[in-house]
């Protein structure tokens, strides 16, 4: 599914380059579950950014299933964010214009990809019936981050990234959140690739890996 081959990235400071992630490999298949752990500045964010194509690297590759993402567009990597990889940001990303149910349909439209019975579901296993005319203003944060991971699965990506998903969230809550996000995604039948700093979410993960000085020791 996801094959991140010798990746490395580094970013130009006034004292000249400043190496970020060095020589970097990882393999994620379907349904797999991945915390990558590490200490700020590590470069988990990093990776997650390249393996979203929301940045290029220097070196190396990084493939999702058969497609080169390093080999993209920017456009190709956008049309790629649109369906098959959903990404969830630790700061929410919900768009304040729209409710709650057109937040969670947004993605999967712009993709081609809306599925009423699947919004339907989601809606309801998110705990968000009742709520779909409200507005991100008008939820709590645990509710919020539930919008964001419905709209990154209403796509049926094949990969879920995930940014420290609880990272603003009381551990009860997260706990919550990390339970209902493993368990959709074992529906969806997609990876998951999540950075954390918390070893107990990590925990809740298949596997684990670390990132020291930018290199995976583990």
């Amino acid at each position: 599914m996801l094959k991140v081959a010798e990746v490395s990235k580094s970013f130009a400071t006034p004292q000249g380059a400043l190496p970020v992630l060095r020589g970097v490999s990882l393999d994620l298949g379907a349904g797999e579950t991945l915390a990558l752990m590490g200490e700020s500045g590590s470069g988990k964010s990093t990776l997650l950014h390249l393996v979203a194509g929301l940045d290029t690297v220097d070196s190396g590759t990084i493939h999702l299933g058969d497609t080169e993402v390093t080999g993209l567009s920017d456009s190709g990597r956008a049309g790629l964010r649109k369906g098959r990889v959903g990404v969830v940001f630790q700061q929410f990303n919900l768009i304040g214009s729209l409710g709650v149910g057109a937040n969670l349909a947004f993605q999967a439209r712009l993709a081609g990809r809306y599925d009423s019975q699947w919004q339907d579901e989601l809606t309801e296993r998110l705990g968000l019936t009742g709520l779909t005319d409200r507005y991100p203003e008008q939820l709590s944060g645990g509710q919020q981050q539930r919008v964001a991971i419905g709209r990154a699965l209403a796509a049926r990506p094949d990969l879920l990234l995930a940014d420290e998903p609880t990272g603003n969230l009381d551990a009860e809550t997260g706990d919550a959140v990390m339970d209902l996000t493993l368990d959709l995604v074992r529906r969806s039948n997609c990876a998951l690739l999540m950075v954390t700093h918390s070893e107990r979410s990590a925990a809740m993960l298949s596997r684990q890996a670390r990132l020291e000085r930018g290199q995976l020791v583990a």
